[in-house]
């Protein structure tokens, strides 16, 4: 332990990605807590992070966390449930460092068990799922210092403001270029229905998401916009939709030749955002006479960067909690 204890800290937590392809059938297993997949699931899985060069999600959350600690003025750690740097050892690093409290927060802010959940339990210790005697995510660490976990943040004032700025960028061109106002298809990831029909609020969270940066934008009129799910799972039984192709679809059904996407469920570009939606929903709407647009990610967006600033503050400002139990 250090000498010098650092009294606060931030530690954001994310989903993770290999480096580059080789990594996805580790990185699948971590997925799964160890459940094997299929070979041709995990080859096609690989063939996508093949056609887009590999995830840059593990470069931009480490520019986020530095953007964010130069922000802050404090020390800014970020950690990845399903690859390195994976959050047991990062919370070890943090001991070391002489953390004494933590503001965490996950780059998903819409809350979900299968996410939010997941990244909440490695963090304070407990296993995420394991296959024989090796556990998928390496086994958590409690943490010996106090956790202060912001559970969910959809609906913070900056957040929206800045989806709505990255809207703003790309939709006014793109509907000058369309020839009128482009329909607009606010995403997140799909969840199984089952985990909905349990109590998670995560669905409700995502479509407020959605309704608030749509009412943000005084030009996007409530006709104007739909809300759909995207990358749906194959297993474990119906999933959250409707799809991004059901909705493509019925909007061509409506007349529209032309749509743009915008994913607010989603803080930097990935796998769902460059391939699922720069390439396969590119060509669903142009196989189907559509032309397709979307939003840059936030990816390092100034305005992102100050609603997690103020997250963070937030909480720094509360009486410092009670070491969260599991």
């Amino acid at each position: 332990m250090t000498e010098n204890p650092i009294p606060v800290a931030v530690l954001l937590l994310a989903h993770g990605s290999p480096d580059d392809p080789a990594g996805i059938p580790d990185f699948l297993r971590n997925v799964t807590g160890g459940r094997p997949l299929p070979p041709h699931v995990v080859e096609e899985i690989t063939h996508r992070y093949s056609l887009i060069g590999g995830s840059p999600l593990n470069c931009i959350t480490a520019q986020q966390a530095e953007l964010l600690a130069t922000e802050l003025k404090l020390p800014v750690y970020y950690a990845m449930r399903n690859w390195t740097p994976y959050i047991p050892d990062v919370v070890r690093r943090m001991e070391t460092d002489g953390v004494q409290r933590a503001v965490a927060i996950c780059l998903a802010p819409q809350n979900s068990r299968t996410s939010v959940g997941l990244y909440r339990r490695a963090l304070l210790g407990e296993a995420t799922g394991e296959r024989g005697q090796q556990q998928f995510p390496p086994a958590g660490h409690k943490p010996a210092f106090e956790v202060d976990f912001v559970e969910a943040w959809h609906d913070h004032p900056l957040l929206v403001q800045a989806f709505a700025e990255r809207l703003l960028e790309a939709w006014c061109p793109a509907s000058a270029r369309y020839g009128g106002l482009l329909p607009v298809i606010f995403t997140a990831h799909s969840v199984p229905a089952g985990t909905i029909a349990a109590g998670d609020p995560y669905e409700a969270q995502a479509r407020q998401t959605a309704e608030l940066v749509a009412a943000a934008v005084p030009t996007l009129g409530a006709g104007d916009w739909r809300f759909a799910f995207q990358s749906q799972g194959v297993a474990g039984g119906p999933w959250l939709g409707p799809t991004v192709e059901e909705t493509i679809l019925e909007l061509r059904s409506a007349g529209h030749r032309g749509v743009f996407i915008q994913p607010i469920g989603f803080l930097c570009d990935h796998v769902e955002v460059l391939y699922d939606i720069d390439i396969a929903f590119k060509q669903f709407a142009e196989q189907n006479g559509m032309r397709l647009w979307r939003a840059q990610s936030l990816n390092d967006s100034p305005t992102l960067v100050a609603a997690l600033a103020d997250v963070a503050r937030t909480r720094m400002a509360r009486p410092a909690p009670a070491k969260v139990a599991p």
